[in-house]
């Protein structure tokens, strides 16, 4: 959500960041409904001030003993009522007016950020490992032998296109994939685990800017809950409506969870394999910060992601996001690619964004640094850290070996009692 406030003081700034979004100026809009709002508000204050005094004179004049028209004075006060209530319900719907405008605004960008239209701008900011040089023809790794244990047909039967079952080793693989970014993130990263629930209410969804632009990419249930695009929603509301004193900040968080999106305007795009479902599991991170280190903390939360990478030794470049491609609620981001063989490219597997006091504006999470202070709007910042299942295609496809088995990376050994390569027959040996 924006600051009214900004928007009055700084027009042409705020016409000239829509502008950076590919949107057309909207100043002049907001600022006629506020001004009349505004215009509205004086006149209910003029209004009320005039009855205080009438009721004032009102009784001065009775206790002097002068006559008075009572009926008059009462009819009088009825009027200005009258117009009073009808002047709330115009303000009201003038705001209700303004607020459908603000929350439907994406959020500003970072001056730094690069101007683009679209994701072909995006700029590379460095590449990181060693892509390997096969001595066969990598495949994708729906087509790897040793990830015979993908089901999509049953999968299908069951709940329809853009779902997968995971039989044996492949299966037991992803669990350990997630199990290993969790104890890196609580043990070297310091970040706090919280286990959270995958419906939450409509109102959280509006915190994190997921509603009410962006309904038709997610799941509501009959009963008025939602299903979770992602675990940054249920982990960004814990502090909404919430005063945070400074010296507990930054706060660090992470979770595993199942995630669930509807991908509509996805269709015809990778629709075989795993890399585009409708119900993932993801490792979400998700920091509360001062606003003047939140620019900092935006950079340690992209090198934790880095770090599961790293330890995975998975190839990928980190590219920072044009002002075009920018998600809603971001005012900077950084993507992480990693590098899959099977399709020659850079795919994407962690955003890691910097959200600024956007989404504690729609929350209402503040903080402040005493009890005398002047609360003020928190930083909020999230990222995956990482994609489970798109992390367990890229090791797939860049571990895999002529003979079709699949090398585990070291890191992961421990997690799978000490098994070194997922075999031909999608067992874990």
């Amino acid at each position: 959500m924006h600051d009214i406030k900004e928007i009055r003081n700084n027009p042409k700034d705020f016409d000239l960041q829509l502008k950076k979004r590919m949107i057309n100026p909207l100043s002049s809009k907001i600022l006629k409904i506020d001004t009349n709002r505004r215009k509205k508000i004086e006149i209910i204050e003029t209004l009320k001030s005039s009855l205080n005094m009438l009721s004032k004179n009102f009784g001065i004049t009775k206790s002097t003993g002068k006559s008075l028209d009572i009926k008059k004075f009462k009819e009088e006060i009825k009027n200005k009522k009258k117009l009073i209530s009808e002047l709330e319900t115009e303000i009201q719907k003038i705001e209700l007016d303004l607020k459908t405008i603000l929350e439907n605004i994406p959020n500003t960008c970072n001056f730094e950020v690069p101007f683009g239209n679209n994701e072909q701008d995006n700029v590379e900011v460095y590449k990181w490992g060693v892509i390997e040089k096969k001595t066969f023809t990598p495949r994708q790794h729906f087509e790897v032998p040793a990830a015979m244990g993908l089901d999509f047909k049953s999968a299908a039967k069951i709940s329809g296109s853009r779902f997968s079952i995971l039989h044996g080793g492949i299966a037991t693989l992803h669990r350990a994939i997630s199990q290993f970014m969790i104890d890196k993130h609580i043990t070297d990263h310091k970040l706090k685990e919280i286990s959270i629930p995958v419906l939450v209410k409509e109102d959280i969804m509006y915190g994190t800017g997921q509603l009410p632009k962006f309904a038709s990419e997610s799941y509501k249930t009959s009963d008025g809950w939602w299903l979770i695009p992602t675990a940054e929603v249920p982990l960004t509301n814990l502090i909404a409506n919430s005063i945070i004193l400074s010296d507990a900040l930054p706060i660090r968080l992470c979770a595993v969870s199942q995630c669930f999106r509807s991908e509509a305007g996805s269709a015809g795009k990778d629709t075989k394999g795993m890399l585009r479902q409708h119900q993932f599991e993801k490792v979400e991170m998700v920091t509360f910060s001062l606003p003047d280190k939140s620019n900092d903390e935006h950079l340690r939360m992209t090198n934790c992601a880095e770090n599961i990478l790293k330890e995975l030794k998975l190839p990928f470049r980190k590219v920072e996001l044009c002002s075009g491609d920018l998600g809603f609620s971001a005012k900077k981001t950084f993507d992480l690619e990693v590098w899959l063989p099977g399709q020659g490219r850079y795919r994407e597997i962690s955003s890691v964004s910097n959200c600024g006091d956007f989404q504690a504006r729609r929350m209402n999470a503040r903080f402040k640094d005493n009890s005398e202070s002047k609360p003020q709007f928190i930083h909020t910042l999230n990222g995956s850290g990482l994609a489970v299942g798109r992390c367990l295609i890229a090791i797939i496809e860049n571990y895999q070996t002529n003979d079709g088995k699949v090398k585990i990376p070291s890191c992961l050994s421990k997690y799978l009692s000490g098994a070194k390569f997922l075999n031909q027959n999608g067992e874990l040996i």
